[in-house]
């Protein structure tokens, strides 16, 4: 009996020490909450069955917390009369979305487990989730992340790299963030899914020399040079419901939506890896589903930093 509860200790300080020291394990919530991840697979599939652009939503919406200290959840919370979070941020502002289908998944978890889920981890399992339903990747996602007390809307401004960025400042906003070169080609992949307003794309049609005339011309007849700026184009000419590699065929071809993508393919040092994953799609799925995995590590709170917010939207 000693020896047992001896184990039981051991087994209990060994966990505890596992939250705490910053490891993420994809079995977190494999004795305290084991419907978690099949709940919120299913509430992804519903929603990109509502709407299928949701699950470039979801996956963006992991991005953007990511980038601002870390995989918090600090991007969900709302401002209130005493707080600014950072929906209002440049890069956040009438362009992130999916909050309200985060809310609907969280309020189905908290009711199999109260208090046990944290909203970081629902964004980070409904991020893969997208993607593999659109047909992308599987990667084991680390989980035990917990939720932030605050956010930064000073922090989202500079962290999150905008739509008109050049090859070396989007090399340095992911090195801030421990990403290597490879991971910001790979991850820019994510294009090849979801919608972009013409505010995000005008510059690009109209100054850029590194756009194909023709696709240019077909932007510019939805995007005028001023007004309509809530006008959709898809960031994948060809496929754009679909995960595949075929954004950086595109790219090949100067038809990238964005200034900030036709920077990979721009006579520089990344058209190599833009050609190997154009020719090499499994390549492609391995090293974006790598760099996903390394981007949801990215300063996680954990042990008994942060909380476990029973609203997304505010703190407990």
């Amino acid at each position: 009996m000693a020896f047992h509860n001896f184990l039981l200790l051991s087994l209990i300080a060994a966990y505890a020490s596992a939250a705490t020291d910053g490891k993420l394990s994809p079995n977190y919530y494999s004795s305290t909450c084991p419907k978690a991840l099949s709940i919120i697979q299913a509430g992804v599939a519903a929603a990109i069955k509502k709407e299928t652009r949701m699950g470039a939503s979801l996956l963006r919406l992991h991005f953007h917390d990511c980038f601002v200290n870390g995989c918090d959840a600090s991007v969900l919370l709302d401002d209130n009369a005493t707080f600014i979070g950072e929906k209002t941020a440049a890069p956040n502002n009438n362009s992130i979305r999916g909050f309200n289908v985060i809310d609907d998944i969280k309020a189905k978890v908290e009711k199999a487990c109260p208090g046990v889920v944290s909203c970081a981890d629902v964004v980070a399992l409904a991020a893969r989730d997208s993607a593999v339903y659109l047909g992308g990747p599987f990667w084991n996602v680390g989980l035990g992340r917990r939720d932030s007390l605050t956010a930064s809307r000073a922090l989202a401004n500079i962290s999150i790299p905008p739509p008109t960025s050049n090859l070396s400042a989007l090399i340095t906003s992911f090195s801030a963030q421990g990403l290597s070169f490879k991971d910001l080609v790979a991850l820019s992949g994510s294009h090849t899914i979801g919608l972009a307003r013409c505010t995000s794309f005008r510059g690009h049609i109209y100054n850029d020399s590194n756009i194909d005339p023709s696709y240019a011309k077909s932007l510019q007849r939805i995007c005028p040079r001023s007004g309509k700026d809530n006008v959709l184009a898809p960031l994948d000419l060809r496929t754009p419901t679909r995960f595949d590699n075929l954004y950086y065929k595109n790219l090949l071809e100067r038809k990238g939506l964005l200034h900030s993508d036709q920077e990979l393919f721009n006579g520089n040092s990344a058209d190599s890896l833009v050609r190997r994953y154009e020719s090499n799609p499994s390549k492609f799925f391995r090293d974006f589903a790598s760099a996903m995995v390394k981007m949801s590590n990215i300063k996680p709170l954990t042990g008994r930093q942060g909380e476990v917010r029973k609203n997304c939207r505010k703190v407990n």
